[in-house]
């Protein structure tokens, strides 16, 4: 696809202000959406336990939108969901795919160590799969808190033995650079900020979990609108009422992610501003145990959990 140096500017511009850059970058996000477009960062998306939400959550994208994220700028060499291709065709992409040196791979969904046959590509093991295509890399991308921690499907007494991609290759002694993305789903500019990053060469600081500090930095609590009310304990009691929703089991005073100041779907909504409660989804702990709360009644006792 033929595209002109004005788009790459326009694009890039719009960018620098979905992740929050300064404008100084502009001739950099420009540089790197041309080596995405060019092919130049052929991206490898591997699918292992998961239910496809992070996919989803990439086609809300929005600056660049979904066809133009896909058609012009992401070398999607291979990804199962959204593949035309089946059968052999499928698996000689995926095979031309692990040739790209400069290869970024991107995981959404656990890994069944404990189970390999429970998620199979032709006659490989996705886990076999995984080792293959993460040595090598150039990074190892984990979308979504199922590849980053394990998840839903890493949830206890799970019968497939399911743990995050860090966990499982670092057990393995794989060292190639990884950075972890949790949410469930992940943000689709969290996707695409991380991308831009690793092909522009820039440095990409994160966080002892690997999860990078410009998406994770900051608490959700500290900027969101019921900061006031909790401040001087202004508590909803039941759901709907006004306040803050601390005391219905808000995690947002330990979540680390950006969604307060981000919102989805284009910036128009988020789990609080909607009147729903915060339930960590990018907590390393979240669904980790049968009695996770997703919410908690009576000033702090739990009425029913779910994981």
């Amino acid at each position: 696809m033929s595209i002109t140096r004005r788009t790459f500017l326009k694009d890039a511009g719009l960018l620098i202000g979905l992740l929050g850059l300064q404008p100084v970058a502009l001739a950099e996000v420009a540089e790197a959406l041309e080596l995405l477009a060019t092919g130049r960062a052929p991206v490898l998306w591997l699918q292992g336990q998961a239910c496809s939400g992070c996919s989803v959550s990439l086609l809300n994208s929005e600056s660049p939108s979904p066809a133009d994220l896909l058609t012009r700028y992401l070398s999607l060499y291979f990804h199962q969901t959204l593949a035309a291709a089946t059968g052999v065709a499928a698996q000689g992409c995926l095979e031309q795919a692990l040739k790209e040196e400069r290869r970024i791979l991107v995981v959404e969904g656990a890994v069944p160590a404990g189970m390999p046959h429970a998620c199979m590509l032709g006659e490989e093991s996705f886990n076999d799969l995984l080792l293959r295509s993460a040595r090598g890399a150039q990074a190892v991308v984990n979308v979504g808190s199922c590849a980053c921690f394990g998840g839903i499907p890493g949830g206890e007494e799970n019968q497939t033995g399911a743990v995050g991609v860090s966990s499982f290759l670092k057990g393995k002694k794989v060292q190639t650079p990884q950075f972890s993305l949790p949410g469930c789903p992940v943000h689709p500019a969290w996707i695409v900020g991380t991308l831009m990053q690793l092909v522009r060469g820039g440095s990409l600081p994160t966080d002892e979990l690997g999860r990078p500090r410009a998406f994770y930095g900051g608490l959700l609590h500290d900027q969101c609108p019921f900061f006031a009310k909790y401040q001087v304990q202004e508590f909803a009691r039941h759901p709907g009422d006004k306040g803050c929703l601390f005391k219905l089991g808000c995690q947002g005073p330990i979540t680390h992610a950006d969604c307060s100041l981000r919102g989805w779907n284009g910036g128009v909504n988020w789990c609080v501003r909607a009147g729903g409660v915060c339930v960590g989804c990018a907590r390393p702990e979240f669904a980790q145990h049968k009695n996770y709360p997703f919410y908690r009644f009576n000033e702090g006792e739990t009425e029913g959990s779910s994981s």
